[in-house]
């Protein structure tokens, strides 16, 4: 005789879970870690549905926006989540409930009216113009290294160039006389990026009177080396930027990349327009530049105030 099935409503929790983790870690292959990070989440999920009284099969999108409300607002005591952990949770119950709706233990998916909130973009740091000045002062003396950081720093922040692009910038890269340098960013794409008159001269500085004294094998085709004449490491790019900007007081400040976004942020609050400095940083998505219109907002205030007819009245 056949056994009539079990309710669906029937199965506890604990035992819906473990069947979904399996599930992804035998036929998915995730990682320990996010195993460990959905079985988290999973909890937490099913204490509040305990304290609400109802259970995984019979929530409603109505219940789960609530969760998700409380997880971004904070409640019963806990403070709120960030934006991004709200949309991993909320990953892992679409996730969840697509997978009791493919085993057939749901007809419905109760997360798919359910949207997390969007993860706030952080806004780089950038130097203001008397703080640029006096960090590109910071390399004093005329000992190569002296020079050789010198002209680091200034061609850095008058390129907008990336620490990888930096470090791998060759002899051959550079026109000095079209004051001009092909830069090899992500992806192996190349661009040109002009170079302004002061990295120039810091260059020409440093390639007459720094990089034979520091170059010691011949041949050696990269623009900036070590003290052992090889090429510049990331690392040692990192820590030659973190120390002038220690020695001006700016290290909590600063980056290498730190003075790729205030080369854009200097341009575009200088007047130049959004697709040419998309073009100079190397950016695929001008989206992606636009970060830096957002930084820009003392230029805009100053041509409104000038220009509108009814701003100062």
């Amino acid at each position: 005789m056949a056994t009539a099935p079990t309710h669906p409503r029937a199965r506890p929790f604990s035992e819906l879970m473990l069947d979904f983790l399996a599930y992804l870690e035998l036929e998915r292959g995730l990682s320990r870690n996010t195993l460990d990070a959905y079985r988290s989440d999973l909890m937490q999920f099913s204490g509040f549905l305990d304290g609400e009284g109802r259970d995984a099969l019979s929530a409603d999108p109505r219940l789960l926006r609530k969760f998700v409300t409380e997880l971004a607002s904070g409640a019963r005591g806990r403070p709120a989540v960030a934006p991004a952990t709200v949309q991993r949770k909320v990953a892992c119950l679409r996730s969840f409930y697509r997978h009791l709706r493919r085993e057939g233990v749901r007809d419905s998916d109760p997360t798919a009216a359910i949207t997390s909130p969007r993860r706030g973009r952080k806004l780089p740091r950038v130097l203001s113009r008397d703080e640029i000045n006096t960090l590109l002062a910071a390399p004093r003396g005329s000992e190569p290294a002296s020079l050789r950081d010198r002209a680091l720093l200034e061609l850095m922040y008058a390129c907008g160039l990336r620490a990888s692009e930096a470090i791998g910038l060759e002899l051959a890269d550079l026109d000095m006389e079209e004051h001009v340098l092909r830069a090899r960013g992500k992806g192996s794409k190349e661009r040109v990026v002009p170079v302004g008159r002061a990295a120039v001269d810091a260059l020409r500085i440093y390639l007459e009177r720094g990089r034979p004294a520091l170059v010691r094998a011949a041949g050696e085709a990269h623009l900036f080396v070590n003290f052992r004449g090889g090429p510049l490491t990331r690392q040692g790019l990192y820590k030659i930027v973190r120390r002038h900007a220690a020695a001006v007081g700016l290290a909590d400040r600063m980056s290498p990349h730190t003075l790729r976004h205030t080369f854009a942020t200097h341009l575009l609050a200088g007047g130049c327009d959004l697709r040419s400095v998309q073009e100079m940083l190397g950016h695929a998505d001008v989206a992606t530049t636009q970060l830096y219109t957002h930084l820009s907002s003392d230029r805009l205030k100053d041509v409104y105030f000038k220009a509108h007819p009814r701003a100062r009245v």
